[in-house]
């Protein structure tokens, strides 16, 4: 299946179970994860992308994620320091991906538009603008994760 517009992105993500939308989400947030570097967001993604994962293992990894996040925000600042606000985006999509699974959340959704903010705060901290092809390649990740 071709993924190519968000509306499409969105249904196949919410068809998919809690696991598999960790799943895809770890991916999406790996793929914006140097913008952070914080141990406790890699820790947070690289057990989301378990399907074994534990409830009480997500229960801590997502209260350390939950604290990077928390950090991250106050490394923002008054004045916007892109960098920054991308690092606290990374922070926020990876407690997307180890938050408690809940009847009408969408996990891989939300990590999907947070990885999208970190990457459009880096290309504007770099000067390129906001235009980037993030959306691009969180449907080529999905569409690959759905053939394997």
């Amino acid at each position: 299946m071709a993924i190519g517009n968000d509306k499409d992105f969105k249904a196949v993500l919410t068809g998919l179970s809690a696991i598999q939308q960790r799943q895809v989400a770890a991916r999406f947030v790996q793929r914006v994860f140097p913008l952070s570097n914080d141990v406790r967001i890699k820790a947070a993604l690289d057990a989301a992308a378990r399907a074994d994962i534990t409830d009480a293992e997500l229960s801590v990894l997502s209260q350390a994620a939950n604290s990077a996040r928390v950090e991250s925000f106050t490394q923002c600042g008054k004045e916007t320091e892109w960098s920054a606000q991308a690092g606290h985006f990374v922070a926020k999509a990876a407690v997307a991906c180890v938050k408690p699974a809940e009847a009408g959340n969408n996990l891989a959704w939300d990590a999907a538009m947070q990885a999208r903010m970190a990457r459009t705060c880096e290309t504007i901290a770099t000067g390129e603008g906001t235009e980037n092809r993030e959306a691009g390649e969180q449907y080529r990740i999905l569409e690959a994760f759905l053939n394997n």
